[in-house]
């Protein structure tokens, strides 16, 4: 594993949990909308991380410059998906999508999953970098030996 490989490694972190935190924002803006193009309650959703898996053909290896051999390494969202778990049910029936009975469906994002997901994104976030600026301290000391 070269140097420039666990730059890119966490690189590749920041990316997905960027994608992740944009996700996490989404439900909880979402978290009160009780109909959508589908005509239906907002459905919540999630990301799923994958390891990058190289492609080791043997042709594929002439076939990559350097830059990215190093980039098939770390992680990448692998789905963005949709929680298909039941609505919550509110009653209020002065609501206009509420039904015979003064009942609305509401969307199946719960706010405290969702802030206690973000403090995660973040902390997975600032890990990588911390990770990311200790790689660039360390070239920086490297360069430094040269004087």
């Amino acid at each position: 594993m070269s140097f420039m490989d666990s730059m890119n490694i966490s690189a590749s972190a920041l990316t997905a949990e960027r994608l992740r935190m944009d996700v996490i924002a989404q439900n909880m803006a979402n978290s009160n909308t009780t109909r959508t193009s589908t005509g239906e309650p907002y459905r919540r959703k999630y990301v799923v991380f994958q390891e990058r898996q190289p492609d080791t053909s043997f042709a594929s290896f002439f076939n990559r410059t350097p830059v990215q051999t190093n980039a098939l390494k770390g992680v990448r969202v692998a789905e963005i998906g949709t929680d298909m778990s039941d609505f919550k049910y509110d009653y209020n029936p002065t609501h206009p999508d509420a039904d015979e009975n003064g009942y609305v469906r509401m969307p199946n994002v719960e706010v405290v999953q969702e802030m206690t997901d973000m403090m995660s994104a973040y902390r997975a976030y600032e890990a990588n970098i911390t990770a990311l600026n200790s790689f660039k301290d360390m070239a920086t000391k490297t360069l430094e030996l040269g004087k």
